[in-house]
Parts: C-alpha cells; sequence; structure tokens
C-alpha cells in the first residue's frame, strides 16, 4: 500500500533539491530548441531508470541493523545539506542538437544528457537513503519519480519564469533545510533507538 505521507515528504525533498541543479537548467535549454513532449518522454525514462537504482540501492541498506541504518542516512542527510549550502553555480554544460528533431533522436538526447548528468548525484544519493529510512519502496520511489518529473517539467516548460519570481539561492536553503532536519532526526533515532 502506498502512504501519502511518505510520498509527500520525499516529493518535497527530492523537488527542492533537484529545483537548483543543472537539470533542471538542461531541460530548459533542451525545451527551448526541441518539441517539449519529446524532451519529457527521454528525461521522465532517465530519471525513472535512476530512481528505480536508487530505491534497489536503499531496499538493500533496510537489510542491516536500524540504528546502523539510521547512523548512516543521517551522515548522509547532513552531508547533502551542506552540499546545498556550499555548492556554486554551475556552469552550463554544452548540449549537443541532434541531426533532426524526430522523436527518438530527441528522447534520445534528453535521456542520455539526464542518464548521464544524474548518476550518482545528490537526490539519487537522497532517493537511496529514503528508501532505507522509510523501508516503503513504491512510496518513496513515486515520490522521488514524481518531484523529479515535475522539476524537469518546470525546467521544460517554464524555467525561466519561475527562476525570475523564486531566488534559487532560497529554494536551495529550503531544501538543505528540510535535509538538515531529516539528518538530525535520523541521527536521534540511531542515537535513542
Amino acid at each position: 500500500m502506498i502512504s501519502i505521507t511518505v510520498t509527500a515528504l520525499v516529493f518535497g525533498v527530492i523537488f527542492l533539491a533537484e529545483l537548483p541543479d543543472k537539470t533542471a537548467l538542461a531541460g530548459l535549454v533542451l525545451g527551448t530548441r526541441y518539441r517539449a513532449s519529446y524532451v519529457f518522454a527521454g528525461v521522465a525514462a532517465a530519471f525513472l531508470l535512476h530512481v528505480v537504482l536508487a530505491v534497489a540501492a536503499g531496499s538493500v541498506l533496510t537489510l542491516l541493523p536500524q540504528r546502523l541504518v539510521h547512523a548512516v542516512t543521517g551522515v548522509l542527510f547532513l552531508g547533502g545539506a551542506a552540499m546545498l549550502l556550499l555548492k556554486r553555480g554551475e556552469d552550463e554544460e554544452e548540449i549537443k542538437k541532434p541531426a533532426d528533431q524526430s522523436f527518438w533522436k530527441v528522447a534520445g538526447t534528453g535521456f542520455m544528457l539526464i542518464l548521464v548528468a544524474e548518476f550518482g548525484d545528490l537526490t539519487q544519493i537522497m532517493t537511496a537513503n529514503l528508501a532505507a529510512r522509510y523501508n516503503d519502496p513504491i512510496s518513496v520511489g513515486l515520490g522521488a519519480v514524481l518531484g523529479l518529473w515535475a522539476v524537469a517539467g518546470l525546467g521544460i516548460v517554464g524555467g525561466k519564469a519561475l527562476m525570475k519570481r523564486v531566488p534559487l539561492r532560497l529554494i536551495t536553503q529550503i531544501a538543505a533545510l528540510l535535509m538538515l532536519g531529516l539528518g538530525v532526526w535520523s541521527l536521534y533515532e540511531a542515537v535513542a533507538g
């Protein structure tokens, strides 16, 4: 059964952590050059693959003693919060334009860009941590993939407008604060457990 609470929490954390990432910018650039639906199809497929891998890794962690899992996830969340707060603006990566605008060329470009750019990324690590923490792979996976798809959709369709209204620094700080809270809570559970 799907937990709406876990799904919503994971969605919020992943959405906020992914917004300031280079992926939103890449989606924006691809969306301005190609048909948005083709770009989204490729990007969404890559994110789905990343979430499946992350949830599988996090589910393996649930086989370890709970106190150890809480301690490890707590430290990783704190590290993630530090990474968000210390991260400087990233340069826009060059995106190769496919020779034609066919669905497979455009979707393939979006898929490969996200597959490579996001492998081992902070949100993939966070998804694994959340899967280990909540031991609810379906709810965590659903929340993570919906959060990533939402950011991709925003980036592709209207990223520029959002970034003009909401400062990127504020989004990053909110995501870091959420991760800090999850990290402290996980460490508390490890010690009190």
